[in-house]
């Protein structure tokens, strides 16, 4: 066995895990609080000499040919090895605790000097994040060993400094026994990828700091002064507590031999009620959550101060208030984000053994085997250090509010002694892990953990009888893609009880690496095992850029729930600790899309409370489209909910079909009828039973046959029911192949104005599986209705869509519709659309999804009208319009892939089922399937 295949060696002289600080050497610069303005601190970031080893028996004793690297980095973003992206298997064979004889090995060197005071003092170095391990040299002797990945390590290099330039070399693993428990779902990446570091510590300086805190008062055991910004508070009766929507900090500072710690605290304290209720200062909270990894396109694990407070920027703005640290703790400097913008967290251990459940093929949790790394007690002391390390450097963090043992590891007896170490060293947090569903959560964590629960499995859990714990969905929603559907149902059944403290969806940025202006993932670097683009699963775009599916979530997760009924609005405060005084709530009215009243509410609305305003609307007693009331809350200038509800206002039905027979000609063969009216000229195919070219007012409308279609390019979300959906390669004997359709005509007749076709659908090699009748009258004016009745075999699955498809001449022309806009929207994923009167464009329309997949539906639609086209209904119906045929975007992997079609492609839907998020997460709702086995379908073209 190699020394780093040792479970047991997993530090070697590093220093006692201690909270996160940095020393300064006065008092202001302690309270301004910006580190590299510390006489102690110094950077060691930027470019240093590397040398790559595909194995690290092959590193020589010195080495003298050298490139560089940027550190901190991941070294495959530098053209050292490829990156590599697997889900749950392991890069290497599970065979505890040994790695791979041909271990890959990075060596950095750098030098520094020091100056004459710092030669008076000690010197640490600190690196923040290094995987897997790292042996550490100065000046050619062993100074130490460290590993866990997502955990800083500190050195004292004092006794191995010499005057003039200190050469500093790391040898960086890829693999060592700690590889065993990194097993995350994420690109596999290596080398120094967190800042490194240099101290200056007085000799007596302090050794560790800890604050125990509750709503209204901090203490700790050394000396310390409180400070509110650079003023010493003195009066600590008006002390305000800490929350993520008032986010509250005082700076405690402590002196002792000439060095000024700052450490930053929040008031709060943390409790779960007699209704299982999550309670912080006593106020019962909902998470509105989101699992958060490293990820940067360009960088990997790498990602700067910047990128990092902008991902909580964008956060704020997506009214989320918690993040899941999937699954390691994170930089310290996002932790310090958390506490000063408000975010509550879940800090969990970095700890994942997801691969021992394929390690025999299959997969599943068989932990009664000893073989699993939580049952073996030559692994206890690395299950516990790492929990350890992590508590004892976040310790004074008011944001975390809970400890979480890691990810997917199984459940043994490893876990219980981290859950006993935690216990007795903090119990002012809750302690979560997810994985106690495999023993029924018949041991001491605090908190029901679950993962993508069912939405009607859901009350087990929030009503289960002698359960004092709360309910936590760890993960739910998978973003994949075009995503998530149905978070609404989950809010709405979150809201309603009290035990049911919210949840993470997974997760929050796409992962992918980005390269000539694509965004690749999985598979396309040669893995040998891999999971495909499972990685693009983020509610943001890999650039933080927002998708509909983002802006969705905003909505359901925003803090306010209005009605208007008999012109009586009313405001339901969902903010825990703010008044709705410190907003602008905007209000107004609109009817066929133009703006007909608005108003401004001052609302003194104390958190969780409701009030009714009464207003004067003056609506008509009917309209063309449609008449709506549409609330929005803004913080200052920034829109941060929106609620649109439509008012009892008739709406108009659309004018019948006139027919005069004098005025329209029709001239009918074996195949096909000829219709000739003033103004208009349409060909109708019989043999298809549907036109096949439509000219207007001189204008070509299309001239490519009309057809009726299901198939939709299979979302990441259709995962799951695409291969029932539609044939693949090879024999799916499962498929329904709706994606290589067959329409069949049985009957085609005419008779005056009115075209009656009866026919059928199936899929390739399968029975019908669904009959219709469409009938087809065309009136003096050249309007048309078709009216369609259909019946669905009872047998058959569920259907992506149906409607028509047209084909209609290459424009990016301006397109108007009355419908939800201006984003894509979808039965279940709508919230962050209105119905209304837009305008948009193809190009508009497409939505650059990493895999290209189905995009640009618009549901609740009654008018649409596009390149000379127009289609009317009563009954709202939805509709796309593309550049790219659906076969174009399921054949596609990636976006460079897609060439723009010679014609547009237009779809206007009788329905679509919705997205749902069952590429990991539970099968779509049933209320959101296109399910009816019969249904009619009613348009008019014009």
């Amino acid at each position: 066995m190699r020394q780093y295949e040792n479970p047991q060696f997993f530090q070697e002289n590093c220093e006692p895990q201690r909270a996160y600080y940095i020393p300064y050497d006065t008092m202001e610069k302690a309270l301004a609080g910006k580190k590299e303005e510390s006489a102690y601190y110094r950077c060691l970031n930027g470019e240093w000499k590397f040398r790559f080893f595909a194995r690290d028996i092959d590193v020589p004793e010195e080495i003298t040919d050298w490139g560089t690297i940027p550190v901190p980095s991941c070294w495959q973003n530098h053209g050292y090895e490829k990156p590599y992206y697997t889900n749950i298997n392991y890069t290497f064979p599970v065979d505890p605790p040994y790695v791979p004889d041909d271990n890959p090995c990075g060596v950095y060197a750098t030098e520094f000097e020091l100056s004459e005071e710092w030669k008076e003092r000690e010197t640490y170095i600190v690196l923040e994040g290094v995987s897997s391990c790292f042996y550490l040299y100065l000046n050619g002797r062993y100074v130490g060993f460290s590993h866990v990945s997502h955990m800083q390590s500190e050195l004292n290099l004092t006794p191995y400094l010499q005057d003039g330039p200190n050469k500093l070399v790391i040898k960086v693993l890829k693999w060592c026994a700690g590889s065993y428990l990194e097993d995350q779902d994420c690109f596999r990446y290596n080398g120094i990828f967190r800042d490194v570091y240099l101290l200056s510590r007085a000799k007596g300086h302090l050794q560790d700091i800890e604050v125990k805190i509750s709503r209204d008062s901090v203490t700790s055991e050394l000396a310390f002064t409180m400070y509110e910004g650079t003023e010493e508070v003195k009066d600590c009766s008006s002390l305000v507590s800490w929350n993520a929507e008032n986010p509250k900090l005082y700076t405690l500072l402590f002196e002792q031999a000439g060095e000024f710690i700052p450490i930053r605290v929040g008031l709060r304290d943390i409790s779960v009620s007699p209704k299982r209720e999550l309670l912080i200062n006593g106020t019962a909270v909902k998470l509105k959550g989101i699992n958060h990894h490293d990820t940067s396109p360009k960088t990997g694990f790498t990602m700067t101060e910047e990128e990092l407070r902008f991902d909580l920027t964008q956060m704020k703005k997506l009214n989320i208030n918690t993040i899941r640290t999937s699954h390691y703790p994170p930089t310290p400097y996002f932790l310090e984000l958390c506490d000063e913008m408000g975010f509550y967290v879940v800090d969990e251990t970095d700890i994942e053994t997801h691969g021992f459940c394929t390690r025999l093929g299959g997969n599943g949790y068989d932990i009664e085997n000893n073989y699993w790394l939580c049952n073996r007690e030559e692994w206890q002391p690395a299950y516990v250090h790492r929990i350890s390390r992590m508590i004892e450097r976040d310790k004074n963090h008011a944001c975390v509010i809970m400890w979480s043992l890691g990810n997917e590891s199984g459940y043994g007896k490893n876990h219980d002694a981290m859950l006993a170490y935690a216990k007795e060293r903090d119990g002012s947090r809750l302690m979560h892990y997810e994985g106690a569903f495999l023993i029924e959560d018949k041991c001491d964590v605090d908190v029901i953990s679950r993962m993508y629960t069912w939405y009607h499995d859901l009350d087990s859990f929030i009503k289960k009888e002698g359960e004092k714990r709360p309910y936590f969905l760890c993960e739910y929603s998978h973003a994949m893609g075009n995503g998530p559907g149905d978070v609404m149902d989950y809010w709405e059944k979150c809201y309603a009880s009290p035990s049911f403290i919210g949840g993470c969806i997974w997760e929050w940025a796409d992962h992918a690496v980005l390269s000539d202006g694509v965004y690749y993932y999985g598979g396309d670097f040669g893995e040998e095992t891999d999971d495909g683009n499972f990685c693009c699963d983020g509610l943001v775009f890999p650039d933080r850029s927002f998708k509909a599916g983002s802006l969705n979530v905003k909505a359901v997760y925003q803090n306010i729930k209005t009605e208007i009924k008999d012109s009586v609005l009313t405001v339901l405060n969902r903010f825990d600790f703010t008044n709705l005084s410190k907003y602008r709530l905007y209000w107004r009215v609109v009817v066929d899309g133009a703006k007909t009243a608005e108003g401004e509410l001052f609302c003194d609305i104390e958190p969780k409370q409701k009030k009714e305003y009464a207003l004067c609307l003056n609506l008509p007693e009917s309209c063309k489209f449609g008449a709506f009331f549409e609330v929005f809350l803004y913080d200052g200038e920034e829109e941060i909910a929106m609620e649109q509800h439509r008012l009892a206002v008739s709406v108009k039905k659309l004018a019948p079909i006139h027919y005069q027979p004098e005025s329209v000609s029709f001239i009918e063969n074996e195949e096909k009828i000829q219709i000739l009216g003033e103004g208009f000229f349409y060909v109708f195919n019989k043999h298809y039973g549907n036109f096949e070219f439509m000219e207007k007012n001189g204008t070509l409308l299309f001239d490519e046959p009309v057809t009726m279609s299901v198939w939709r390019a299979p979302t990441d979300n259709d995962g799951q029911v695409k291969g029932k959906w539609g044939i693949s390669k090879g024999n799916n004997w499962f498929s329904q192949n709706l994606n290589v359709l067959r329409n069949k005509v049985y009957s085609c007749v005419r008779e005056s104005n009115v075209i009656t076709v009866d026919g059928s659908l199936a899929g390739i090699s399968r029975e019908p599986f669904l009959r219709y009748q469409l009938v087809f009258t065309i009136g003096s004016d050249g309007r048309v209705r078709s009216e369609l009745t259909a019946k669905v075999r009872e047998s058959s699955i569920y259907l992506p869509r149906f409607g028509f498809e047209f084909r209609l001449p290459k424009t990016d022309a301006p397109f108007k519709y009355f419908g939800r806009g201006p984003m894509e929207n979808y039965v279940d994923l709508k919230y962050h659309t209105r119905v209304g009167v837009y305008e948009s464009t193809p190009s508009k329309e497409y939505v650059p999804y990493i895999c290209p997949q189905e995009h640009g539906n618009h549901t609740e639609t009654t008018r649409l009208f596009v390149g000379g086209l127009r289609m009317s209904a009563d009954t709202p119906f939805e509709f796309a319009v593309s550049k790219y045929s659906p076969q174009m975007l399921t054949q596609a992997r990636h976006t460079n892939e897609l060439k723009e079609a010679e014609h547009l492609y237009v779809r206007v839907d009788y329905k679509m089922s919705g997205i749902g998020s069952n590429s990991c997460g539970p099968e779509l709702m049933e209320k959101y399937r296109l399910s009816e086995k019969e249904f009619t379908y009613s348009l008019i073209w014009n």
